[in-house]
């Protein structure tokens, strides 16, 4: 049956299930018209919904209106297709038809189709009808009702639109069979949220259905497809109840005038979401994730209950969408993008709903009720709050006479609120829980308890009292893991549960399983007891702790059960609650001492007895229990209550503050042990306490308040508040009894130590407890303020002592207080008046070196880690710290002494301390490397990643992971592993990648050399990851080629000669045998060992005509920042994927360039389709470098048309070609990064790829290349090497030039004879004319001027250019053997001679980063007359005499500028000794090394005597020689030769 819903006054919204014929009769027989026209999108389309409608509609036209026509229009789908450009073709389209103003158009689709077409239809002839048929669910209930259209613009979407009302509206839910289950689920968030705004009846329907629907929507047929039967009345309900909010709100305010603002509740901050997470994250669920926070916000004002927010927050997780940017789903889809709150706010500005800049958000007052008629102003500082997961805390108002007292009511106690949940769950019947804490540990509990179908839970009195009906301890099991986050007691409780449960649908265990630091909790004790009294656990990962598996059908054997109780009293707990369902009486016996918090286990009998079970101890034995058989009898009303260790904080903050407060709930005859806080800590430290059955009333004193000595054990959650009381308690407070703490959500009793230290607060750990010498002079904490560690508790306690300090504090995560008090922040705020605001720490896309922030270096023992941080301390002038030493500073012998004597645990813990102190001590100017186990705790894996969130540099290297394995078998030096060492590589894998923002992976090198190119290439890497030497993308002709290889591996003899003359080289990851991120780093590194052209990262998708998967976006993603991390040149992203996931990718880029492509291998496109059009403008939206786009050739024309779009679309390089052999020519023509092939390849990357040759061979026929004819000019040159080097890069490039030797030593002749002739190319000058011709010169270059001499001579339009590059051929020499292209430090050089090239020796060294230059010579005054030639800042100081050597600093630098065919000079050889002799002994991070400017001989008595006497890294002077030519090449012709082939030619005799 149709239901029919009323808009603006008429019935034009339809309801019901297949409705297909009613839609079309409905249309023809209302909608008169002589053109009627379906549009729709592809997708729609493929599923054969056009094909459907278009059958229906020709049948019903040629019954009834046979003279009217009906046309079709399919658009590609997505949202980068809702442009102007896609609305403009489809106008045209319009026109073309003929289509006049009595045209219908019928919009199929989404949200997208119906917003586009719909803004089509409202301009189109000044209007024209249309209807709206939704295929989801997000466009039935939302989209399509209310006539918004729009497309998107690059600044934002829906920004360009109007409003304009179909004329029907047709939700057929059979659509929804289809939909998938994301999409589904994504449609309701807007459902969730319209019955939160106004109809809390169909808010608690949602609430009760939500299990069956996930049920249903995620049981999928054969084909995808779902079947709606089993809630097909609750979907038609859910559908027509949203849109008729919808559609009354619309009535009243169609455009917006007030009332309609609050359909947008959720969306203020939910858009903001979407703008920076879209696609990958849908609409609705930013809308819910928007919602939260909004209810938060609301919340924080004092506007909505806790319960409410806790309500809406169950629901919409009860449908599957997320509450928080923290939920794993989420952070999976979206790669862990971070939405910061600048940018978030910066969107919230431009809401359509603001009133100019201020914003406006929909506040709830209750579920079903807003709190305006109308969005509210809110403010941006408590938009902050809301919105960060820091806060900064303010100074706390102190008490005087005139404050009033304060009433704070905490929220129910968590320890009675779990014990409540698991003894209802176990009882029979229903139960009503009063009072109940709505945390995140009572959430984990409640999803448990429902998913293991052990009790049904409902809620009434809007959300404050939930009620349990239990099964009588009857549970089933499920096949999903059951997630408990990192709640501890619900971890505890649920191991003895799990143990009752029965086999369900063929399921026989189940897993519990939490976060990262509730798998590392322990959890032994009650495991072993569990085990054997019968159950059956297995540990999925660390023995001792979750995951487990247990398996169904065994329960509980009964009898006697022994239990360690000395760590956690929650081990009792569990067992004592479960044991009434053994199979035989309990009897359970706590053994290995006396048990921790007895409190605890009393208030668990007592409970017990509440729910009808009675508990015997034992008169016999200490610490034992009788526990009868039994099954519980749920109690109408239970009354939880409130928490009393959260009380401690409000009551701590009247002790610091002088007021007054009371808990009006918690008194002595509670039965919790931290209700004795007031009394046993606060009334002997100076408070007034009263203390009655029910509440308790502390009044701070008037003067000092007093340190105690105290044990907590029977309230050692409460030591905490006590901590940071006793913190300005005058003496030293000594507490203990609570070793249990260092077991929680993290050790606390070291994190109380770690962090009252920041506030100048003197504390030291006890073997069971803490001493603190309280001050009177707090120091606000610098920096990142206070560390939580995930944990409620330090962040509460802390938030009480920094509102004690005269500067404001930081406290990072708060959002861990929802584990107890999620409202806690507000109570601080409201009620007791603590300013407050937010905070983010500055996050950087991409870590860089632009400041001296420290670099953190991590890896396995043997990575490389010290050699490499030694490298990295040349290339920045940074102080080296080895984090193993200073740790064995702190412990006062070896770590391998230590560890033996201890154990690698204690280890661990000492290790995280010193590691935090060395982040601060050492944070600015150092590298320092860690030891390979850095990453073993969570403490120290935070604090890195924490390092990482604010900018810092983490660099992992590795090993080849054989090679390691090799080398660790042999090192003695350190402790020994106590695994096998390919185990602790697996286990600490991931982490080094979780903990690190770069990766560099070394190959294994067999030789010298090979470590010298190992050395070049981490210059190289490091000069592109830190900036220091930005990526330089080509204006001119350049290429790069494609390689085709499955591995590397099989290549390496033939990689340098295939990437020789290219200007980048593309590892086509698709092409490899294997995308595991371990192997692809491996092929990275092979290039780089042997080939030093920048690197162009491309994974190519099926669809885009690679051979990676097309929707694995996740696995996608992980390659693109891989490569970030490896620190690629380029980065190939393609336009078709997702835009979201193209945007992060793009923001998450750093200093590689992003080359964005897209392939039409179908030639579905010519060149002036506006598909080229949009895919131009995502890309420039983007904030791409590079455009890439790659047709099909299927005519020579396509060519031609190519380079008309090519010369429209200038603003960023373009890369634009055609495939196939008739594209040939498109190859030849384009300019910028042209792909190539190379003869040696197994195959070509795409059809029609030529090599350099061939394209510069076709583009000379073409005249594109002119023959230009080259020289060498000067007097003796008939030996000269350069006609070989030039002419063998010709004769492998394909270029059409000539270069010859011109004998003269007359420059007038050269003038006359070369440099006038027409086809004059340039010219490389050797003595004895560069001096004479630089009066021909129109311009010299800086380094022609400095030095004083050409070698090069280049014709330009603007005359003949002079240029000098010996210096190039020494800077490069030296790079090329491991010197750093930026020099940092106190490093300096020597020059050797005082010729010419001396010079240029000097120009060299001071570009290189040498502090001071030093120069010797057989005659000193040759060299002042250099010195004084030279500019100052050269530093050049001149030594004379064997004792000025000696004095000299050392140098690591040396050019030998002396004739190699005469002996050396007794006097500058003495100089000359001292000098290598000291620079070899001095440390700069890379090996001293001596270039030779002679080239014959092959080794000269200086490189004898440097290299063979002291060990230095000799160059021999013909790679000088083959690098200035080189550099002339470049200059010459624009493009780069072969190195190692014009090497060969130039040292071929």
């Amino acid at each position: 049956m149709t239901t029919k819903i009323s808009i603006l006054g008429k019935e034009s919204i339809f309801v019901g299930h297949h409705i297909q014929d009613e839609i079309v009769d409905t249309i023809v027989s209302t909608c008169a018209s002589s053109t009627y026209v379906l549009i729709t999108d592809t997708n729609i389309e493929r599923c054969g919904h056009l094909a459907t409608y278009r059958t229906k509609l020709l049948t019903a036209l040629a019954a009834s209106r046979p003279e009217s026509r009906l046309l079709e229009y399919v658009v590609s789908p997505g949202e980068a297709n809702k442009t102007r450009a896609t609305k403009a073709a489809i106008e045209d389209y319009l026109l073309d038809q003929g289509c006049t103003r009595d045209t219908l158009i019928v919009a199929i689709g989404g949200g997208i189709i119906g917003d586009m077409i719909g803004f089509v239809a409202a301009t189109f002839m000044r209007g024209v009808r249309f209807v709206q048929i939704p295929t989801t669910l997000l466009a039935m209930v939302d989209s399509s009702v209310g006539g918004k259209t729009a497309v998107d613009t690059p600044v934002g979407k829906n920004f360009i639109g109007a409003f304009w009302q179909p004329e029907y509206i047709f939700a057929d839910t059979a659509f929804l069979e289809t939909l998938p289950e994301r999409e589904f689920i994504n449609g309701m968030a807007e459902v969730v949220k319209t019955a939160a705004i106004w109809n809390e009846a169909e808010f608690t329907r949602l609430e009760a259905y939500a299990a069956q629907f996930r049920a249903v929507v995620s049981t999928r047929r054969a084909d995808g497809s779902t079947d709606l039967s089993a809630i097909r009345e609750h979907i038609l309900t859910l559908v027509a109840e949203s849109i008729r909010v919808k559609a009354e709100v619309v009535t009243l305010d169609e455009r917006e005038g007030g009332l309609r603002n609050l359909l947008n509740f959720g969306h203020s901050i939910g858009h903001a979401y979407e703008a920076i997470l879209t696609p990958q994250a849908l609409h609705g669920e930013c809308v819910a994730v928007g919602a939260i926070k909004e209810a938060e916000l609301a919340r924080y004002l004092g506007i909505l209950s806790p319960v409410a927010v806790s309500r809406l927050s169950k629901c919409f997780s009860a449908y599957g969408l997320p509450v928080s940017l923290a939920d794993k789903v989420l952070v999976q889809r979206t790669g862990g993008r971070k939405c910061p709150v600048d940018i978030v706010l910066q969107k919230m500005a431009v809401d359509k709903k603001n009133d100019g800049s201020r914003k406006k958000v929909v506040l709830l007052k209750a579920i079903g009720e807003c709190y305006e008629p109308r969005a509210s102003y809110v403010d941006d500082c408590d938009l902050r709050v809301v919105l960060t997961d820091e806060t900064v805390v303010g100074k706390a108002p102190q008490a005087d006479a005139s404050t009033a007292p304060l009433t704070v009511v905490p929220p129910g106690s968590k320890s009675i609120s779990n014990r409540a949940l698991i003894l209802a769950a176990l009882g029979r019947g229903p139960c009503k829980l009063q009072n109940l804490l709505h945390s995140d540990d009572t959430e984990h509990m409640l999803n448990a308890v429902a998913a293991l179908r052990g009790a049904s839970i409902a809620w009434e009195n809007h959300g404050e009292t939930v009620v349990v009906t239990g099964n009588g301890g009857e549970f089933a099991a499920t096949a999903d893991d059951l997630y408990l986050g990192n709640a501890g007691t619900a971890s505890r409780f649920l191991s003895t549960v799990a143990c009752l449960v029965e086999p369900h649908g063929g399921v026989s265990s189940i897993v519990l399983t939490g976060n990262a630091r509730m798998q590392e909790r322990p959890n032994g004790p009650l495991v072993d007891a569990l085990r054997a009294n019968g159950s059956e656990i297995e540990y999925l990962n660390r023995e001792g702790s979750l995951p487990v598996r247990v398996t169904c059908g065994r329960g509980l054997a009964g009898g006697r059960i022994e239990l360690a109780a000395t760590i956690s009293s929650q081990y009792v707990s569990s067992i004592l609650m479960c044991a009434p369902y053994a199979k035989q009486p309990v009897t359970l016996a706590l053994v290995g001492g006396k048990p921790i918090s007895q409190l605890y286990v009393d208030m668990t009998i007592a409970m017990m007895a509440d729910f009808g079970v009675h508990v015997i101890k034992s008169t016999t034995e200490e610490y034992t229990y009788h526990i009868p058989q039994g099954v519980y009898t749920n109690p109408a009303e239970y009354v939880i209550e409130s928490d009393a260790s959260s009380a401690t904080y409000p009551l701590a903050l009247a002790a610091l503050t002088g007021a007054t407060v009371t808990i009006p709930n918690i008194g002595s005859r509670s039965l919790q042990g931290d209700a004795r806080f007031a009394t046993d800590v606060l009334a002997p430290m100076g408070c007034h306490v009263v203390q009655t059955e029910v509440s308790t009333t502390v009044t701070g004193p008037k003067g000092t308040l007093k340190a105690i000595t105290v044990d907590m054990e029977p309230m050692t959650d409460a030591f905490l508040t006590a901590s940071v009381v006793a913190a300005v308690a005058e003496g030293t407070t000594t507490i203990t009894g609570i070793a249990n703490q260092r077991v929680k959500e993290c050790n606390r009793i070291l994190a109380m130590v770690t962090e009252l230290a920041k506030f100048g607060v003197a504390a030291n750990e006890l073997p069971d407890g803490i001493q603190i010498t309280g001050t009177r002079s707090l120091v606000a904490p610098s920096g990142r303020g206070v560390h939580t560690y995930d944990d409620h508790r330090v962040a509460m306690s802390f938030s009480l002592l920094a509102g004690l300090c005269t500067a404001p504090v930081t406290i990072q995560e708060r959002s861990c207080t929802g584990k107890t008090w999620p409202g806690w922040w507000d109570t601080l705020h409201t009620t007791f008046g603590v300013p407050l605001d937010g905070h983010e720490p500055a996050v950087a896309a991409i870590a860089t070196t632009t400041t001296s922030k420290s670099i953190v270096v991590i890896g396995m023992r043997a990575a490389g880690k010290s050699t490499l941080s030694h490298w990295i301390s040349s290339n920045l002038g940074f102080k080296l710290v080895d984090l193993d030493r200073e740790l064995e500073q702190e412990l006062g012998t070896e770590i391998r002494l230590f560890i033996k004597q201890n154990s690698w645990e204690e280890f661990r813990v000492l290790e995280a301390a010193c590691a935090e102190k060395s982040l601060v001590k050492y944070g600015e100017g150092y590298v320092i490397s860690t030891g390979g186990g850095i990453v073993e705790g969570e403490a120290n894996r935070a604090l890195l990643k924490q390092y990482m969130a604010t900018g810092g540099i983490v660099l992992h290297l590795h090993r080849d992971i054989d090679a390691t394995v090799t080398f660790l078998s042999q090192d003695k030096t350190r402790p020994a592993y106590i695994e096998e060492i390919r185990e602790v590589w697996e286990r600490r894998e991931q982490w080094y990648h979780d903990c690190s923002n770069y990766f560099f992976y070394s190959p294994h090198c067999d030789s010298q050399s090979e470590f010298k190119q190992l050395h070049s290439s981490f210059n190289n890497f490091w000069d592109t990851i830190s900036g220091l030497k930005p990526v330089q993308v080509p204006t001119g002709r350049s290429t790069f080629v494609c390689l085709t290889y499955a591995d590397l591996a099989d290549a390496t003899e033939t990689l340098a000669e295939i990437t020789a003359g290219v200007d980048a080289v593309e590892l086509r990851v698709d092409h490899l045998k294997s995308f595991v991120p371990h192997f692809v780093a491996g092929q990275i590194a092979l290039l780089r060992k042997y080939t030093s052209v920048p690197i162009l990262f491309t994974v190519r998708t099926k669809a885009q005509g690679g051979f990676f998967p097309d929707s694995d976006y996740e696995a996608l993603e992980a390659l693109y920042r891989l490569a970030f991390k490896l620190g690629v040149e380029y980065l190939d992203l393609e336009l078709s994927l997702p835009e979201g996931l193209a945007a992060s990718i793009v923001a998450a880029s750093g200093f590689t360039k992003i080359i964005s492509s897209h392939h039409d291998f179908g030639a579905k496109y010519r060149w002036d389709n506006v598909e080229w059009e949009n895919r131009y403008n995502q890309a420039t939206g983007l904030g791409a470098d590079i455009v890439k786009f790659v047709g099909m050739a299927t005519a020579f024309s396509d060519n031609t048309d190519l380079e008309i779009f090519r010369t429209a679309h200038a603003a960023l390089p373009l890369i634009a070609i055609n495939m196939g052999e008739l594209g040939k020519m498109s190859r030849v023509l384009n300019t910028v990064l042209t792909p190539v092939t190379h003869a040696k390849l197994p195959s070509a990357s795409a059809p029609g790829q030529l090599t350099i040759r061939e394209i510069n061979q076709i583009y000379t026929q073409l005249g594109g290349i002119s023959p230009k004819h080259f020289f060498v000019v000067g007097e003796p040159v008939q030996h000269s090497r350069s006609p070989a080097l030039h002419g063998t890069g010709y004769e492998i490039l394909g270029l059409p030039h000539t270069f010859d030797r011109f004998e003269t030593a007359d420059a007038a002749l050269v003038k006359s004879e070369v440099i006038d002739s027409s086809a004059f190319g340039g010219a490389a000058v050797t003595i004895p004319l560069k001096l004479d011709v630089m009066k021909y010169c129109a311009s010299l270059s800086d380094a022609a001027t400095v030095i004083g001499a050409v070698n090069t001579l280049i014709p330009t339009d603007e005359g003949l250019v002079g240029d000098n590059t010996d210096w190039i051929g020494i800077t490069n020499s030296f790079i090329a053997h491991g010197v750093p292209q930026s020099i940092s430090g106190s490093v300096c050089g020597l020059v050797v001679g005082g010729g010419g090239t001396a010079r240029a020796a000097a120009y060299a060294l001071h570009h290189l980063g040498c502090e001071k230059i030093y120069m010797v010579n057989r005659t000193a005054s040759k060299l002042y007359e250099i010195r004084a030639a030279l500019p100052a800042k050269f530093n050049i100081e001149v030594l004379e005499t064997l004792e000025q050597a000696e004095a000299a600093s050392p140098v690591s630098l040396v050019m030998s500028c002396v004739p190699a065919d005469k002996p050396i000079d007794t006097a500058v050889l003495t100089k000359l000794e001292a000098l290598l002799y000291r620079g070899k002994q001095h440390q700069t991070g890379f090996e001293p090394a001596l270039l030779e400017a002679a080239y014959k001989p092959k080794v000269t008595p200086i490189m004898e005597i440097a290299g063979g006497k002291y060990g230095w890294n000799v160059i021999p002077g013909r790679e000088m020689l083959v690098n200035q030519g080189v550099a002339q090449f470049e200059l010459f012709t624009g493009v780069r030769p072969p190195y190692q082939a014009v090497f060969d030619a130039v040292v071929r005799d």
